[in-house]
Parts: C-alpha cells; sequence; structure tokens
C-alpha cells in the first residue's frame, strides 16, 4: 500500500520501521514540528523524523494539521492509507475521508479503556494486570473509532511504564501490519465500541510524580513503576529532590514518610498503609544508584522523614 505515516515518538518507530520491511511504501512521514529541548533550548527532532530521514523518506512538520493548506498538501501523495501513531493532533474529517481506505490508530490500550495520550503509565499506575493494543479505523473524536483488531498482554510482576512502553511498540508493529493485510483483502471487521466502558486519560505532567506517603505503600509502588524512566516518582530529602526508581511493598508500619528501617541495602519508609523498602534512588545532582551505594555517603536515619 501507498501510505503516509503519521507518528512522533520512540513508539511509533517500530510500527514505521515494520511498514517498510513489509515491502509497504511510505510517501510522506508526518510529525510535530521540532522543539526546543534541555537547559540549552536546542531543537531536537522527532524520533519518527529522524527514522525517516536514515530511509530518505520526506518529512512534514505542520504546527496544525487541520489548517487548510496542509490538508491538500497531504491530498497530492494520492495515498491508500494513512497510519497514524502517536501522532499528537486530531485529524479533520477532510483527512480521515482522503484515502481510499480511511485513516488507522495504533493505540497502546484495550480501547475503549484509556482513551487519551498516556494509556502505558496509567496502566502501571492503576496496576492494571493487562495492557494490549487496539487498531482501529479513527472517527471524529478521541480514539473512539471502530475497533479492527485487538491484542492482550500480561503486566509483569516489576512493569515499568519503560518496559511495557517497548513491549507494546512490537506488539503494535505485529497487529498494524496484520490490520492492513485484512483492510486490503476486504476481510477486516469494524467493531464499534463500548462508549459506556469509556475511559480516558491525559498528558503526564511532572508534578503527578510527587509522592503522597500517607496513601497506601501498593499504590504508591505502582506509580514509582509507571513514572519509570519518566517522569519518575519523587520526594525531598534535606531540601533537594530524591527520585525513588525502585521500591518493595512491607507489611511494616510507621508514621507516614518516616525511615522506620536502614540496613546495609536498603531504607524503609513507612506510608499510610504499609511502607517501602526503597532499593535504587537518586538524589539531585547525582547519578541514579543502588540504595546501597547511597546509603554509603547519605546522611539518614531512621527516624527521619522524607517528603
Amino acid at each position: 500500500m501507498k501510505i503516509i505515516f503519521m507518528g512522533t515518538p520512540d513508539f511509533a518507530v517500530e510500527t514505521f520501521e515494520s511498514l517498510i520491511k513489509a515491502g509497504h511504501e511510505i510517501v510522506l512521514a508526518v510529525t510535530q514540528p521540532d522543539r526546543p529541548k534541555g537547559r540549552g533550548g536546542h531543537m531536537a527532532i522527532s524520533a519518527v523524523k529522524e527514522a525517516a530521514l536514515k530511509e530518505g523518506i520526506e518529512v512534514f512538520q505542520p504546527v496544525k494539521i487541520r489548517e487548510s493548506e496542509n490538508i491538500e498538501f497531504l491530498r497530492k501523495y494520492d495515498a491508500d492509507i494513512i497510519v497514524v501513531v502517536a501522532f499528537g493532533q486530531i485529524l479533520p474529517k477532510e483527512i480521515l475521508d482522503m484515502p481510499k481506505y480511511g485513516c488507522i490508530n495504533v493505540h497502546a490500550s484495550l480501547l475503549p479503556k484509556y482513551r487519551g495520550a498516556s494509556p502505558i503509565q496509567w496502566a502501571v499506575i492503576n496496576g492494571d494486570k493487562v495492557s494490549g493494543v487496539t487498531i482501529m479505523k479513527m472517527g471524529v473524536g478521541l480514539d473512539d473509532g471502530d475497533i479492527i483488531l485487538q491484542r492482550e498482554i500480561e503486566l509483569c510482576k516489576d512493569e515499568t511504564g519503560g518496559s511495557l512502553f517497548d513491549r507494546l511498540s512490537k506488539v503494535g508493529a505485529e497487529l498494524c501490519l496484520e490490520a492492513l493485510a485484512k483492510i486490503e483483502d476486504k476481510s477486516a471487521v469494524f467493531t464499534p465500541q463500548d462508549e459506556s466502558k469509556a475511559t480516558k486519560v491525559g498528558i503526564i505532567k511532572k508534578q503527578l510524580g510527587e509522592i503522597d506517603f500517607s496513601g497506601e505503600a501498593y499504590k504508591t509502588e505502582c506509580l514509582i513503576r509507571g513514572l519509570n524512566p519518566w517522569p519518575s516518582a519523587f520526594t525531598h530529602l534535606s531540601g533537594k529532590i530524591l527520585k525513588i526508581w525502585k521500591a518493595e511493598v512491607t507489611d511494616d508500619e510507621g508514621k507516614a514518610g518516616c525511615v522506620i528501617k536502614k540496613d546495609k541495602t536498603s531504607l524503609t519508609v513507612a506510608c499510610g498503609k504499609g511502607a517501602l523498602k526503597i532499593t535504587e534512588l537518586q538524589i539531585e545532582g547525582k547519578k541514579r544508584m543502588s540504595a546501597e551505594e547511597f546509603l554509603r555517603g547519605a546522611h539518614i536515619n531512621e527516624g527521619d522523614f522524607l517528603g
């Protein structure tokens, strides 16, 4: 098929590269504009743009895809289908109706659950046992189109937002190829979503990662894993940000936020219910390290409070 591919982050690259390997012709890669990044404000390109340039594929970076001149620019490529993976903009009806086979989306949840921008992190944060990928024919709303294919996977006990991201990107690429084959041979079945079961999740913001030790240890441990590697869960120690990368739930009790146990390899902090045995962390200005390495030089004792 002749494909216009729309995507921006790393998650989209697996599908992009799989389409090329499978023999499809990507005639245009559409991605978000370059953005300033880091303290220096240097302009950074998206992962999809980087992949497209390596393949010699033309790149288009509209600020607003729905503007009339951008719609007409897409029209001249006469694509059979548009494949969208985490592009970051809502497509207007003029684009949805443009290709012969319409537009399909690779979404990292089992729709209609977790429509929106951050389904991967929220699956881990909420302690879900399963997640998955949905391929849908795009509608005018947010992730509300008819389902073509879905594949479910079980989450591991130590699943992080990063590990689930990697697993689902591979599943999404495989499922997208299956969906394209079914669409082309007219065997695809389009199943409307159950609107009564729809849930939405927005963009993850850094402040979500601030740990409230008055909550349940289990929920906090899920938050830590869900926000690993970005934006990370954190607390404060002696006026500095302390990122928590790995922790285990224990049955210990104490005042919320209090260090109730300390040994050579870990420190245990009480929560509102249960406690967290912290095994990997990162103090502001230092590298990520094991608790054992951290405790060799840290001035923290039983009875001290985090937060």
